[in-house]
């Protein structure tokens, strides 16, 4: 059996890594052996990063140092070994899984749809990132966009609870939405979602703000009612009652837009943490406090209003409707670009710490080395 490859990450130095080799372990009984095949790199998995303390996202797959973590990433995995009955050997599962080559699982409530990760470590953590889908059995399913699904699947499910997060609280009595980093996939999304609002009675402005070298790509997108560059926070309007919806976590940007919107901003809504090295606390800020978005909250309330059937309906339809725009017509803007080894993946992920990854490309990967 060939050695575990496993990506290491300084807590409190995201751009110190490096790779770890090691034995595989034994399998105990009950447990089976899953080999990551394909995942994604986005900036989503930079705002795990940032947020690893503050979220627990270093929690999930531990590296045995509380000074180290392993990076998440959303992708395929195949089991290559297995002493869990009801999971096969040759079954290919989606999920949750550490950037690493392989993840040794301990499956429970085992059901034709798949399974939860029972480690002992993993039971106080949130449910939804422990459960793996088994593909043969989703009817979401397709072979040939896995990559798509790898990148914009865990992205889109996050979009669609802030946007219905704000819309259950009626905005906040807002009528414009401002977004950072809106060139960044979950920030698409999110807006999306508003702009299919359009027409309604309450449907508010959307507003995006990025960097300049990105004006023009989200611009394009069609979703934003305006498009200004960080340097532009002077002409946010400040005539309506705004919500600000941080994925960036720059300190920075958001002292520009507390202060310029003040009294006009009803909210603000943490998300992310694409801008890692300027992030900040939300103290002595004009305005409402930063409260940060965690979706699984959103989320396990609306399967409770929903029930599963209707989750399951209301995601399928807008995950279908946000795909069009993405993947299908004459000129998709998702660019798909593969990767393999550790060296690519090494370089995406370094790429993302720097801002400097195109925003119309969608990075997936596999840590087997070329042939």
């Amino acid at each position: 059996m060939t050695t575990t490859t496993t990506f290491i990450i300084e807590r409190g130095k995201l751009d110190q890594f490096h790779w770890r080799h090691d034995e595989p372990a034994p399998l105990a009984d009950g447990a089976a052996r899953l080999r990551l095949d394909l995942f994604s790199l986005t900036s989503n998995n930079i705002t795990y990063a940032a947020f690893g303390e503050t979220m627990n996202y270093w929690s999930f797959f531990p590296t045995g140092s509380p000074t180290t973590g392993c990076l998440p990433v959303w992708g395929f995995a195949n089991v290559t070994e297995s002493r869990s009955a009801g999971v096969e050997v040759g079954e290919r599962f989606y999920g949750y899984f550490p950037l690493a080559s392989e993840l040794i699982v301990r499956p429970v409530r085992i059901s034709p749809a798949g399974f939860t990760d029972g480690a002992e470590h993993r039971r106080e953590l949130h449910a939804v990132y422990n459960n793996y889908v088994r593909c043969a059995a989703d009817p979401g399913y397709s072979k040939d966009h896995e990559a798509e699904q790898a990148l914009m699947r865990p992205l889109f499910t996050t979009s669609f609870l802030i946007d219905d997060f704000l819309a259950d609280n009626g905005f906040f009595g807002a009528r414009s939405v401002v977004l950072s980093s809106a060139s960044s996939k979950t920030a698409y999304g999110t807006a999306f979602c508003l702009s299919q609002r359009r027409g309604a009675p309450d449907a508010p402005r959307v507003i995006g703000l990025t960097s300049t070298a990105n004006l023009e790509f989200t611009r394009g997108l069609g979703c934003y009612d305006d498009v200004l560059d960080y340097d532009q926070t002077d002409q946010l309007p400040t005539d309506m009652p705004m919500v600000y919806v941080d994925y960036s976590g720059s300190a920075p940007v958001r002292t520009a837009v507390h202060t310029r919107l003040g009294d006009a901003l009803k909210y603000s809504c943490a998300v992310g943490g694409t801008h890692w090295e300027e992030l900040g606390t939300g103290k002595g800020l004009p305005g409402p406090r930063p409260v940060l978005f965690f979706a699984p909250a959103q989320g396990k309330k609306r399967m409770a209003d929903w029930g599963l059937a209707g989750w399951q309906q209301r995601t399928a339809e807008a995950w279908t409707a946000f795909m069009r725009p993405v993947v299908g017509g004459e000129r998709p803007w998702l660019q798909v670009v593969h990767g393999q080894g550790e060296a690519a993946a090494e370089a995406v992920y370094a790429a993302l710490l720097a801002g400097t990854v195109n925003p119309a490309e969608g990075h997936v990967l596999t840590l087997a080395p070329k042939r």
